[in-house]
């Protein structure tokens, strides 16, 4: 852990202290710990997700200036509905979006039968995993889309919120989870034509 405290804290120094660095680190590293399930990417995946959190603390606190729309996308587990929503976003609005996606009681792993039906589209998942959702993440996002989360997910102020009945594809075989694929792309569509991207 003190490497990624390091390396981030020198990617950020003029943003954020390596105190702020070393703690979301921490949270970051607890947080994943719980529910990993193959320890060797823990270090990794720490510092993704520590990256992320601080760049979207840095956004919501106007410490980093946003270039393109902030969308995030949440359901319970964020190993199915929310990051094919992610993935679609920024797979049919390249370089226009920021997109992150997050679960109120995230899993170890993503859904095998979601990597290989966003795989028959050429989208590559095999970097994704599921992360949990973070006040930070909220609040710099300027879209919220949510999936099944009810009441777990936090509502704030100003934001634009839209909430998606979508089926969860755990436990569905691939020819419903291409369904489920299908509607997700048809509302994602709509939504970038909709923020004019």
């Amino acid at each position: 852990m003190p490497k990624i405290i390091e390396d981030l804290s020198y990617a950020l120094d003029g943003t954020f202290t390596a105190e702020e660095v070393r703690e979301v680190v921490e949270a970051s590293w607890s947080e994943l710990a719980a529910v990993s399930r193959i320890p060797t990417y823990l270090p990794v995946l720490t510092s993704r997700l520590a990256r992320q959190r601080l760049t979207a603390a840095g956004q919501a606190d106007g410490r980093i200036v946003k270039t393109v729309p902030e969308l995030l996308f949440v359901c319970v587990h964020n190993a199915g509905r929310s990051q094919m929503a992610a993935a679609l976003a920024a797979h049919l609005a390249p370089g226009r979006v920021h997109v992150r996606s997050a679960g109120s009681a995230p899993t170890g792993e993503i859904n095998s039968v979601v990597v290989e039906a966003l795989a028959e589209r050429g989208i590559d998942l095999r970097e994704v995993f599921p992360k949990p959702l973070s006040d930070d993440v909220v609040r710099a996002a300027d879209v919220i889309v949510t999936m099944g989360c009810g009441d777990s997910c936090p509502v704030l102020p100003g934001k634009r919120y839209e909430d998606w009945d979508v089926a969860d594809p755990a436990g569905q075989p691939i020819e419903v989870v291409r369904d489920i694929r299908d509607e997700l792309q048809a509302r994602v569509t709509t939504l970038l034509r909709d923020l004019a991207l």
